[in-house]
């Protein structure tokens, strides 16, 4: 991640710890050194929505999230924070994974105010601590289920390079008689092409394309430089496709987008604005983007991050080493990339036609 993009995060950091508690700034404060600002401001909204939640339930008679008192969290009782999870899961609409990453947003943000944080007379912020009373919720899918849903959701076989030629060329040609769309997509076609490409030869996530700047690409080695979670520099390879995409986008790079020498994003937006400005793509831009090319492809559950499950389970498919796949894809832990083996694994289909060639032999006659 770049320092601008980086600047830019810690300042929306600090725009929404100004809502919250003092000892929850503090604790931001504290982790800002070990965790990502992504992950913090992820962090920063979820406390939001409970300080919000906290007010609106009337636990408090304060006059913002901010003046919320220790004193209100340490009355907290293991009901009302499971009613809090229930207010996210029913009235929210929150998926069980995102109730889970919530909860240990503040199972570690109640654990500091206990366990780390001291007074001026060395006492606990908050002596009593309701939230590590409470249990994750159990996710029942086993990767074999997880697997089998993102199946449908994914590019397979020839779809890899007719998806490219789709955001490519094919678009165009579908939105001939849509000035607007046409001409969008001639003005930005090569460095669609070159996103698409790059995630699908890659597997790289939303957050290291959007980082990328251009001496990020070793144009030798096939090979991009990136921070991964947890702040860790990482060099990518990608593949020649992509390659050749990233070139011919940098080709008219700077004629098609006008740009200031000082901006040194790889992808960038169209000029915006009385003054034609150019800034680095935006995650959401780029999720819009996939999302359109996508609905049209006549795959609209196609997003970024399935283009890099795509990307894995064809790497997977023709290498078959979970080790290397899991370094590609940057995941800490080796079950996160053993989904894939459930992906691709045709072994358990190819039993079952077995089975029925075997009962072919034994009733001819049925």
């Amino acid at each position: 991640m770049d320092d601008e993009r980086k600047l830019h995060l810690y300042e929306r950091i600090d725009e929404k710890s100004q809502k919250l508690p003092w000892y929850v700034m503090e604790y931001i404060n504290k982790k800002k050194r070990i965790m990502s600002p992504a992950t913090l401001l992820n962090y920063c909204h979820d406390y939001l929505i409970f300080f919000d939640w906290l007010l609106a339930e009337g636990f408090h008679d304060a006059k913002s999230t901010s003046d919320i008192p220790l004193s209100c969290l340490e009355s907290l009782t293991p009901q009302q924070i499971e009613n809090f999870l229930s207010h996210l899961q029913f009235r929210l609409n929150n998926s069980t994974l995102t109730v889970n990453r919530k909860l240990s947003a503040l199972k570690s943000l109640f654990h500091y105010l206990q366990n780390i944080a001291e007074t001026s007379d060395l006492k606990p912020y908050i002596q009593r601590n309701a939230m590590a009373k409470i249990e994750l919720n159990p996710v029942k899918e086993d990767q074999e289920a997880v697997a089998q849903k993102m199946a449908g959701k994914i590019l397979w076989d020839n779809e890899y390079e007719q998806f490219r030629q789709f955001v490519a060329h094919d678009y165009g040609v579908v939105f001939k008689d849509n000035k607007k769309l046409y001409n969008f997509h001639v003005q930005n076609c090569e460095r669609d092409t070159a996103i698409i490409s790059l995630i699908l030869g890659s597997g790289l996530r939303l957050s290291e394309v959007v980082g990328l700047n251009v001496d990020d690409i070793d144009f030798k080695k096939f090979s991009a430089r990136v921070i991964r979670k947890g702040n860790k520099e990482q060099y990518v390879f990608f593949s020649e496709q992509a390659m050749l995409d990233l070139h011919d986008y940098l080709a008219v790079r700077s004629k098609k987008y006008d740009i200031n020498q000082s901006n040194k994003a790889l992808f960038i937006s169209s000029p915006m604005g009385p003054k034609g400005t150019t800034r680095r793509l935006s995650p959401r831009a780029i999720e819009n983007m996939v999302q359109k090319y996508a609905k049209a492809f006549g795959k609209p559950s196609l997003s970024v991050h399935k283009l890099r499950h795509s990307f894995a389970t064809r790497y997977h498919a023709e290498n078959n080493d979970i080790p290397k796949l899991r370094r590609q894809l940057g995941h800490s832990s080796v079950q996160t990339t053993m989904i894939y083996t459930h992906l691709s694994n045709d072994e358990l289909k190819k039993a079952v036609d077995k089975m029925d060639e075997h009962l072919e032999d034994r009733f001819p006659n049925e």
